[in-house]
């Protein structure tokens, strides 16, 4: 059995099939995808803060949005410095997130925590494939992304916390949102 980079990906170069990324395409996949959902997820914070701001989950949300922004601002510095182009569907994440945040905020709180939890374990899954893939050449990387996936963590326990699985049809509301989520990720990762 090969190594993998995440699905059916190789590792090493001597394993690697036509089609498959290199490791430089690879982590310039993870980079843009990271640097895309950090955004998107900020912009969720933003819509819930927009519609739940003044209530008594307003600095819960703060607290979150602002861990979203430093991620954010760590995936643009690699951006950058990794010269790796980012997704073009900015512009749709920048509506479609504060959209999501937005909509399940005017639920109630008990939406926006759905949303929380929801986003957050599809995130989950998505960086623990991610540090299990990057090589040890890509140690700080790794750890980067290990970092955030504990805070991510973080905000899902949050939403736990305060009642997600009480919001109106949360089963359907969460699996629909994680849905969305990992479509959003494979569209990103190329576009």
């Amino acid at each position: 059995m090969r190594p993998s980079m995440g699905g059916s990906r190789r590792t090493t170069l001597q394993d690697r099939l036509p089609g498959d990324p290199t490791p430089r395409d690879y982590v310039a996949r993870t980079i843009r995808v990271d640097h895309a959902g950090e955004y998107g997820a900020k912009r969720i914070y933003e819509g819930q803060l927009a519609v739940l701001g003044r209530t008594k989950y307003g600095p819960l949300l703060e607290h979150m949005r602002e861990q979203e922004a430093a991620h954010l601002e760590a995936f643009t510095r690699l951006i950058a410095e990794r010269r790796v182009r980012p997704t073009a569907l900015l512009p749709l994440w920048h509506v479609a997130g504060f959209a999501l945040g937005a909509a399940t905020a005017l639920i109630g709180h008990r939406g926006a925590m759905a949303c929380t939890v929801a986003v957050e374990e599809a995130i989950d899954e998505h960086y623990a494939a991610q540090h299990a893939a990057l090589g040890e050449d890509e140690g700080p990387l790794r750890d980067r992304i290990e970092r955030f996936r504990q805070e991510e963590l973080e905000h899902r326990d949050i939403g736990l916390e305060n009642e997600a699985e009480l919001a109106p049809a949360y089963r359907l509301l969460a699996a629909a949102i994680k849905a969305g989520c990992r479509a959003a990720i494979k569209v990103s990762e190329r576009v």
